[in-house]
């Protein structure tokens, strides 16, 4: 499908899920920042979305209200990264990276914890492997976004036959030990797993580009992502965070509510195994070249967690930074101007 009609239909899809609700709730956000009637950011929000291709959540996250036309080009946008996924992955691409169980399987030396299915296994293969891990997450086998993820305490678990058909009934029948995190990201926030958001792009001379490297962070949830309540913040080359986090609501965090822990300048431990893992794992997707990869960092070092061919945009929102511009630059270094310009 050419960049024009991925584009269309991009459009044409949102704007047939369009809610006038959630339309006016974030044009409500923005007015944070512009002393603008409500109707005209609700203007400048549609116009965005045909101009600079931008999603509307895109438009309230980034500030885009506050910026100037110049700076609004700089924005990669999400309706960007959706043709990117259309255009550089092989059509498999979403069914592969969605099937949970055979990336366990496929990578088994990278993601360094024991699971299991619970809708093959017995109750006596379940009761084994409650009894070696403390804690345990069941998750869909298929899914992104984090939705339908718990965590259960396996000394909680009394009836483990009862608790099984629960699981299959709710389609949460892959089953995880939950990682140990390192004692520096404990410190940031114990209570979820906080891991790094790595997008990559491998180009066809098999250079691996990173395009963006993030901390994403949990606040009062047992997972990190960014639609379930978590917070983010950028993170430079060498696994430091550049700025405070923010949520999904655009609030600003300059240290995380539940700890006081400063935000700007922790250091992602491993940070350069991080790397050398995500560039070993790239190899084995031959065919996914653009790719958005989770990674835990254990006191021993990273673990692979999942990787995403529709990865979500990263970038810093101006009144958190104090930067007016966006990534879309590393975008057109990594993959080419060409391909994340043309409409």
């Amino acid at each position: 499908m050419d960049q024009k009609r991925l584009r269309i239909r991009y459009l044409f899809d949102r704007a047939r899920r369009l809610n006038p609700t959630q339309l006016l709730e974030l044009a409500h956000q923005v007015k944070r920042i512009s002393k603008a009637p409500v109707p005209v950011i609700i203007g400048d929000m549609l116009w965005c979305s045909v101009r600079y291709e931008m999603g509307f959540r895109d438009y309230v996250v980034w500030d885009i209200r506050m910026l100037k036309a110049s700076e609004r080009r700089t924005w990669m946008t999400h309706p960007k990264a959706f043709r990117l996924n259309k255009t550089l992955n092989a059509p498999e691409a979403r069914q592969l990276l969605q099937d949970k169980k055979q990336f366990l399987i496929d990578f088994a030396d990278l993601t360094h914890r024991e699971w299991i299915d619970a809708a093959t296994a017995t109750v006596d293969d379940i009761r084994d492997f409650l009894s070696r891990h403390p804690r345990v997450i069941a998750k869909p086998a298929a899914g992104e976004g984090g939705a339908g993820i718990s965590i259960y305490e396996s000394a909680e678990i009394t009836d483990v036959a009862a608790w099984r058909a629960e699981l299959v009934a709710n389609d949460q029948t892959l089953l995880e030990q939950v990682l140990a995190q390192h004692d520096d990201l404990n410190a940031v926030y114990p209570d979820s797993v906080n891991t790094v958001r790595m997008i990559t792009y491998r180009d066809p001379h098999g250079e691996l580009h990173v395009i963006a490297s993030v901390l994403r962070i949990g606040n009062g949830a047992v997972i990190d992502n960014f639609a379930s309540g978590g917070m983010f913040t950028m993170l430079d080359d060498d696994g430091v965070a550049l700025y405070p986090a923010v949520d999904k609501q655009s609030n600003i965090y300059r240290e995380h509510p539940k700890t006081g822990m400063t935000i700007k300048g922790i250091r992602v431990p491993f940070f350069d195994r991080v790397v050398e893992m995500v560039t070993e794992a790239s190899t084995r997707l031959p065919t996914v070249p653009y790719v958005g990869w989770d990674i835990a960092i254990t006191p021993e070092g990273p673990a692979l967690i999942e990787a995403n061919h529709n990865s979500s945009v990263f970038q810093m929102k101006p009144s958190a930074s104090g930067i007016r511009t966006g990534l879309l630059h590393r975008y057109r270094d990594a993959i080419g101007a060409d391909i994340v310009d043309k409409r």
